[in-house]
């Protein structure tokens, strides 16, 4: 199966969400912001980093690239879509999921391995994970906090759209702890966290529970392939 990553001026982990699809045993295929030509893909990921400095807001320029009116089309397909960080905020930018982020609430970046609790596995990404499984995925940004009005965000959690949720510390001021989330089709999931860097042992954040059960990153991209084997 082939997935898409998408590099944008300013991408920063586009290479490694590439090698954590190959580790997972798909087809990692480069592509660039300026093209319309989705190559074929089977899947899409829009890689964390600061597209175009940040200017204006984190994503938002992004968000009208080319390339992305492929990718909302592909969206609204069923093609499943995946936002890291900096993806996160463009699929907000580009109307692919609800709410937004904003500058985190103490006003400083933040860099640390962060506990997850999965909240939705009924995605084409998160459906390898079990209900309230908690996971420690890297999390690195300065503009991560979930916003959204009070009658969006009762209809996100009503809905089932929150697809992770911080767990001991709410790192950035994100509301309702949020720190993913998932269209109602279940094909489009955001989240702040970086699961490209825990896909290895050894290169990420390794506990000796970790040590047992495998590196948790890796199980969301192995859960795309499953998905996309499914429907072939």
């Amino acid at each position: 199966m082939r997935v898409g990553v998408i590099t944008f001026p300013g991408s920063l982990d586009d290479r490694d969400a590439q090698r954590a699809v190959r580790l997972a045993g798909g087809e990692a295929v480069a592509l660039w912001h300026g093209n319309h030509d989705l190559e074929d893909v089977d899947a899409i990921v829009l890689p964390g980093g600061f597209s175009y400095g940040d200017y204006l807001r984190c994503g938002a320029i992004a968000s009208h690239s080319p390339i992305m009116r492929e990718v909302v089309d592909a969206a609204g397909k069923g093609m499943p879509v995946l936002g890291i960080c900096n993806g996160f905020q463009m699929l907000t930018e580009a109307h692919l999921l609800p709410g937004g982020l904003i500058r985190n609430d103490h006003g400083s970046f933040i860099c640390r391995d962060q506990k997850l609790r999965v909240e939705n596995t009924d995605t084409a990404w998160t459906h390898g994970y079990e209900n309230g499984q908690e996971i420690v995925i890297p999390l690195k940004n300065g503009e991560g906090g979930f916003i959204a009005d009070d009658e969006a965000l009762a209809r996100i959690e009503g809905e089932g759209q929150v697809a992770f949720r911080y767990v001991d510390v709410n790192p950035n001021g994100s509301r309702n702890n949020i720190a993913g989330l998932t269209n109602e089709r279940g094909n489009v999931v955001g989240l702040m966290p970086h699961p490209e860097h825990a896909v290895e042992l050894g290169f990420g954040p390794d506990t000796e529970k970790r040590m047992k059960s495998g590196v948790d990153g890796l199980t969301m991209f192995e859960s795309v392939l499953q998905a996309l084997v499914g429907r072939a």
